[in-house]
């Protein structure tokens, strides 16, 4: 039998070939730069595809974002490389009630301007994300929390909207900000100021602001008063540079120590070099498609004259099937992510809690699409723009453009709008795309994350459905969601979690595609670095090769 390789994937080869030819020229550059040694081991300098949108922790949910806020914030809930939960700013957790969980807080913790980290400052950063949030929220870590009583300057008691067995999970992306530093600068309108400028970023994590550049360097120098210990690094600097061969040449010339989000092309070549390390870890982002079920508005969905359709399309289920049943997710791993990457069947990675073993796998099946559509009254197809992010994860323009022209071989006529993700969040937020496509991550390894921010209705009193951009509601879903967050019996909630996510996956409330790999590359025997699951380049836990 022949190969089945549809014709994009030879484009992708040429793009490939392009890519291992920069490589080659700027190997030289790299070879000479590496035998001058680290520029210096008091200071690291890391090239990272993405950066903060602002210095306010409580802006933006975004991995590149809270990364960065890692190194100036803690939280009170640690999560490790594995993404198993520790303790951070809080040393222990426990439900008093089913409503009420107490935190004990950890003691003797400064923050940056030599202030005592006390109990006032974790209320005051739980009413921050609501306020001061932007497009993609932070608000959904805090939506159970209805009160926090103070019980001493280390101990808290959360009160929550009923029982909350997921609370701890959240807070690992809760940042604690100075009350007294951030106070002036906690609304809509100041928060940004003072916090880009230094004046409120004021912490307790490992590294003191310095400066940041939007889109260019963050520079942080090291607290030496830390809790955990002082930092190997004097100074950290975080060059934003979302070119993957812009990011690997500076690599190879000397300019930084180590890189994220290394394209799959570049990985091949990179893996026979002996003057770079390699770093490969799997990772939590799956890449979905998002399908507007709206009834009212469908922006950029026509029919293929150019005229409008009677009717949304993508409100039918044997469309969303379609569109499921012509993505060869073998082909996208294998070509276009170079093997980094695993074919994604629901919304979070296998081994997180509410995965379930029972959803099918995917069926490349494009004939068995074209006859969905046609008993859907779309016999020749219809016309599309997809959009996606083009400088958030790796590989994202190049998964939407493959996406694209695989929708194409069943009829669609699809145009695909590949822009960075400052223009496309605020925009997807807006309702402005029909058909999208965007990684999600499953950050605190827990289906309620997940099912709770993209799947269920959206419910501002709930704080449910932040993430929700598709207008989907389906009452059994949220049903299901709802009781397992409040579940207190693991077992019973893991299959309350997993029924759900099946439902979810039956209904194609989310198309998922792929589930990423991250690579990392350094100059050869400099540093001692561990993959982190969530992608995360933290400066903190590297150190200088002995």
């Amino acid at each position: 039998m022949q190969e089945r390789r549809p014709a994009w994937v030879f484009n992708r080869r040429r793009q490939q070939g392009m890519t291992m030819t920069y490589i080659r020229i700027t190997g030289l550059a790299g070879a000479i730069a590496l035998l001058t040694g680290m520029a210096g081991a008091e200071t690291l300098t890391i090239g990272v595809r993405g950066g903060p949108e602002s210095m306010d922790p409580h802006y933006s949910a975004l991995g590149t974002h809270a990364e960065a806020a890692k190194h100036i914030f803690d939280t009170l809930v640690w999560a490790d490389e594995a993404l198993q939960i520790a303790p951070g700013l809080a040393t222990e957790w426990s439900p008093v009630d089913d409503d009420t969980w107490e935190f004990k807080l950890r003691e003797g913790v400064k923050f940056h301007d030599g202030s005592d980290f006390t109990a006032e400052d974790v209320k005051f950063s739980i009413s921050r994300p609501p306020i001061v949030t932007g497009p993609t929220t932070t608000a959904i870590y805090v939506r159970r929390v209805q009160e926090v009583e103070i019980i001493d300057p280390h101990t808290i008691h959360i009160h929550t909207d009923g029982p909350a067995p997921s609370l701890p999970y959240d807070f690992v992306r809760l940042f604690i900000v100075s009350h007294t530093a951030a106070a002036d600068y906690s609304t809509p309108e100041t928060a940004a100021e003072g916090f880009n400028s230094g004046v409120a970023s004021i912490g307790t994590g490992p590294f003191k602001l310095t400066s940041w550049e939007p889109k260019a360097d963050l520079v942080l120098d090291r607290f030496d008063d830390y809790w955990g210990g002082p930092a190997a690094w004097e100074r950290v600097i975080r060059k934003e540079m979302p070119n993957d061969s812009s990011r690997l040449a500076a690599l190879m010339a000397g300019q930084v120590n180590l890189v994220n989000d290394v394209s799959s092309a570049d990985y091949l070549q990179l893996q026979n070099d002996p003057a770079v390390d390699i770093f490969v870890g799997d990772g939590i982002y799956i890449m979905n498609m998002l399908l507007d079920q709206r009834t009212d508005e469908m922006p950029g969905l026509r029919a293929k004259d150019g005229s409008a359709l009677p009717e949304n399309p993508l409100r039918d289920i044997r469309v969303r099937q379609a569109l499921d049943k012509a993505i060869d997710r073998e082909t996208m791993v294998e070509i276009v992510l170079e093997g980094l990457g695993k074919p994604a069947d629901q919304g979070m990675p296998p081994g997180f809690f509410g995965y379930s073993e029972n959803v099918p796998k995917p069926v490349y099946d494009p004939e068995g699409a074209k006859a969905l559509l046609a008993e859907a009254g779309y016999p020749d197809g219809f016309e599309m723009d997809l959009y996606c992010s083009s400088d958030r994860l790796p590989g994202d323009a190049a998964i939407c453009q493959g996406l694209g022209q695989m929708l194409s071989v069943i009829g669609l006529t699809v145009n695909v709008n590949a822009t960075s993700r400052t223009v496309y969040f605020p925009a997807q937020a807006r309702g402005d795309y029909s058909v999208s496509m965007n990684g999600w991550g499953t950050l605190t390894g827990e289906a309620t994350y997940t099912l709770g921010g993209q799947m269920h209705t959206p419910d501002a009193d709930k704080g449910l459905g932040g993430f929700n951009r598709i207008s989907y509601s389906n009452p059994d879903l949220d049903a299901l969601i709802q009781q397992g967050m409040v579940e207190l019996d693991e077992d019973k909630r893991r299959e309350i979690l997993e029924s759900a996510m099946e439902l979810a996956a039956d209904d194609k409330v989310l198309i998922p595609i792929v589930q990423l790999q991250s690579v990392w590359a350094a100059r050869a025997g400099e540093l001692d670095f561990t993959p982190r699951t969530d992608g995360d380049t933290l400066a903190y836990p590297i150190k200088p090769k002995q």
